[in-house]
């Protein structure tokens, strides 16, 4: 397990207890590097979505519980927020959710010389995902071939 990802598990494993007691779910936790600045980034939902108050008292409490445990060694900025719109999806619990809506996926490479594909979320399992097509037609990817996977949003 790479330092990123033992950073990511070990955030995930103290922010749940915050987030149960607060009745908020989490999305996902990334730890990455822009520039020269490291970013431990929490992303948290909850049914109608999150407040800026609801991830102030998060970022604080999570706050606390990283100093007292002191297990990344580099200096980063802590980052609490919404997923956003543009929420993907990456767990389980995402692609359940999600089944019946709308999703826009990229692939890594073209299928059909096009890289953008939206339909349906139809099914998916550990390997692929299936979506229905505006022409009723259905798409199974591989989950190694897709890039991004998240819901659709229009404007």
């Amino acid at each position: 397990m790479s330092k990123r990802e033992h950073y990511e598990q070990r955030t995930e494993e103290l922010l749940i207890p915050i987030l149960e007691t607060h009745g908020f779910e989490l999305v996902d936790v990334e730890y990455v590097k822009e520039g020269s600045t490291w970013y431990l980034r929490a992303y948290i939902d909850k049914p109608g979505g999150i407040a800026i108050n609801d991830c102030e008292v998060v970022s604080r409490s999570l706050s606390d519980v990283l100093d007292e445990k002191d297990f990344i060694e580099d200096s980063y900025i802590l980052e609490v927020s919404s997923p956003g719109l543009g929420r993907p999806l990456k767990k389980e619990r995402d692609f359940e959710r999600s089944l019946g809506k709308e999703v826009d996926i990229r692939t890594y490479r073209m299928i059909d010389r096009q890289k953008d594909f939206t339909g349906t979320l139809e099914s998916y399992d550990k390997d692929s995902v299936t979506i229905r097509c505006e022409d009723e037609s259905s798409m199974t990817f591989d989950k190694k071939d897709i890039a991004l996977i998240r819901l659709a949003f229009d404007f």
